[in-house]
């Protein structure tokens, strides 16, 4: 009821009350996710002698530059290692002075990029001993009053590198249509609202995967083992049953507690091999009755996907392989069907939790996603009008619009920048108890629910499943649906933190990667213009860098907006985003993970924009006077 008359308050204009977060006091919210202006206040740096005292240099690119540290004990300092540090209100009215916070290791450990990134976006890595010890006294679960999942040949199948299994899927014929099930570890049992586990997992929002760790949301006692679906091994889950008619249309669906054993952990690889025909002594035994059954409901699924006209985006994903603290290599990830395969199982058991708790209630921890707003719209539209290629007007905006576009780019030389460009003019998915559908799926209704281990999110509509479904008395409690505004909120921030550490750490990755390749030459494209010069991103590797306005050849340029364009103001000369170039590194900055190019040659042809003098009696673009 509470719930009901907080929507009629929003409709009829009434402003939000402020809320503190699930399980917190005020005080413990702010401790959780510090502003944005209290984290730059945090320097992580690598400290060095300074006469009889010390300094720290700061490793983020934005705030870069030495600072006098302050520090109770030398003992323990030595050159080279890296520090978090505060900085503090110098004496001095051009002085910039820190005073040492914490000493992190050694600049040059192998572990040492990614806890850069740990320390820069104070992501929480270590938990209080008292959660850690109530993991450790979790027991596995019996059958009780769970429903009886053992006997139904349930797998899993994940990347090769998976430590955690948090879903095992199962699919067979249902007349003319499907009947799927999805199970997911049943986190909720272990992790009760309110308690220590809960606590130190709301203030992670979230897992945070970087190349060389993971940083999880629950203690490994969980994450790796009672909460994982290891093969022949009984455990507590959440499941799915998923009825599809024909079309792939979800037709009804019902949630139940169980208790399952997975009958076979598989790679993505193995199983696509297998329905390849080329099965291995696990896959053999699965093909006919498993996995035929699997791709036959996924096919239906991706039908049903097509027919509804989703936003398809197709970007390389880029891994970087570590060894002994190294980069082995780059490389780019795989897309197999099969990893389509569980991708459409997932989403369709997201759209039956959601449609599951608005239709009891309406309270519900959706995932939303809005359409792109005016401005991005328009900046896509400036650049797709550069290559000549035409978007529709707004109002007739739909997904499968932009899909078209795509379909029609592949293949060409603006393919991947086209795709880059579209993703930027996307809206920020986000967390919210206000349904607004997903865009980018065209869905009505959508909830994240199949990865409670590494999201908050999942953890919250599981409880609200129980609540709803009387499957227990872990549930959504009253305190959390009072705060849903909070915690969507705050996990949609934990989120945004995350993925802000994993680029960090990639990008200091692949620094690292180029940093011996220092004057080496290569094949790139132009990713990004600004006013103070263009950004690159090289085929080879993905590596992104920048081009400083003031190494482009002999001219003054000027940032054509609409075309995405550095035009030069005598020569006409210009520089255009998707434009092929061949680069140098010039150098690759190992502290702040940065890297800066010049351009060797710009490459012309067919597969590039055309370099031309803007049309007769144009002038190109003047920039604007900074406002003082």
């Amino acid at each position: 009821m509470k719930h009901k008359q907080r929507n009629k308050d929003r409709r009829s204009g009434g402003k939000r009350p402020h809320r503190g977060a699930s399980g917190f006091s005020k005080a413990d919210t702010k401790k959780t996710f510090a502003p944005a202006r209290e984290e730059e206040t945090r320097i992580v740096g690598v400290v060095a002698r300074q006469g009889n005292g010390w300094k720290v240099e700061s490793t983020n690119r934005r705030q870069r530059g030495e600072y006098t540290l302050h520090i109770k004990t030398r003992d323990n300092l030595e050159e080279g290692m890296l520090v978090l540090a505060e900085r503090v209100r110098s004496k001095h009215r051009y002085g910039r002075e820190a005073k040492l916070v914490e000493i992190l290791g050694d600049i040059n450990a192998p572990r040492a990029v990614s806890l850069i990134a740990i320390a820069t976006h104070d992501i929480p890595s270590s938990f209080p001993k008292e959660a850690i010890d109530e993991a450790n006294a979790a027991k596995p679960v019996t059958l009780g009053a769970r429903t009886d999942l053992r006997g139904i040949p349930l797998v899993t199948i994940d990347g090769a590198d998976a430590r955690d299994f948090d879903d095992a899927v199962f699919a067979e014929p249902d007349g003319d249509g499907w009947h799927l099930i999805v199970a997911i570890a049943d986190v909720a049992h272990y992790v009760r609202a309110g308690g220590i586990l809960d606590k130190t997992a709301y203030e992670r929002g979230n897992s945070v995967y970087f190349p060389d760790r993971v940083v999880p949301m629950l203690p490994e006692a969980l994450s790796n083992e009672l909460c994982s679906l290891k093969p022949h091994v009984e455990r507590a889950c959440m499941a799915a049953h998923l009825w599809l008619d024909k079309t792939g249309e979800l037709v009804r669906w019902q949630f139940v507690r169980g208790l399952m054993k997975s009958h076979a952990r598989l790679t993505y690889e193995q199983a696509q091999a297998a329905m390849d025909g080329s099965p291995d002594d696990t896959t053999r035994p699965l093909v006919d009755s498993v996995l035929k059954p699997l791709y036959g409901a996924f096919r239906c699924l991706l039908a049903a996907r097509g027919k509804r006209g989703t936003l398809e985006l197709d970007l390389p994903e880029r891994k970087v392989e570590i060894e002994d603290g190294k980069i082995k290599r780059i490389t780019i990830r795989e897309r197999l069907d099969s990893h389509r395969l569980i991708e459409e199982f997932m989403i369709t058991a997201n759209v039956a939790a959601a449609a599951q708790l608005e239709g009891k209630g309406g309270i519900c921890l959706y995932r939303i996603h809005d359409k792109p707003t005016e401005m991005k719209l328009e900046g896509l539209r400036d650049f797709l009008d550069s290559i000549g290629i035409s978007l529709v007007p707004e109002r007739q905006l739909h997904p499968r619009f932009l899909t078209q576009i795509l379909e029609n780019a592949a293949g060409g030389p603006h393919a991947e920048v086209v795709n880059e460009m579209m993703l930027r003019s996307q809206s920020q998915a986000i967390y919210s108890p206000e349904n607004i559908g997903h865009f980018g799926l065209a869905l009505a209704k959508y909830a994240h629910f199949t990865s409670p281990i590494r999201r908050y999110a999942d953890l919250v509509v599981h409880r609200g499943l129980i609540r709803a479904c009387n499957l227990g008395d872990d549930g959504l409690t009253e305190k959390e649906i009072d705060n849903l505004d909070a915690i969507a909120d705050h996990i949609s921030n934990t989120e945004r933190r995350a993925s802000a550490a994993e680029r960090d750490a990639n990008d200091r990755f692949i620094t690292l990667f180029m940093a011996d390749r220092i004057g080496a030459v290569f094949a790139a494209r132009i990713s990004g213009v600004a006013r103070f010069g263009l950004f690159a991103r090289l085929d080879e590797t993905g590596a992104d860098g920048i081009i400083p306005m003031n190494t482009l050849p002999d001219d003054y340029y000027f940032h054509d907006e609409k075309r995405q364009a550095l035009v030069g103001r005598k020569t006409r000369k210009t520089y255009q985003l998707a434009q092929k170039i061949t680069v140098k590194l010039a150098q690759a900055d190992r502290l702040t993970g940065s890297m800066a190019l010049t351009i060797v040659e710009e490459n012309g042809g067919d597969d590039s924009p055309e370099t031309r003098h803007p049309p007769r009696g144009r002038k190109p673009n003047r920039p604007r006077k900074r406002q003082k």
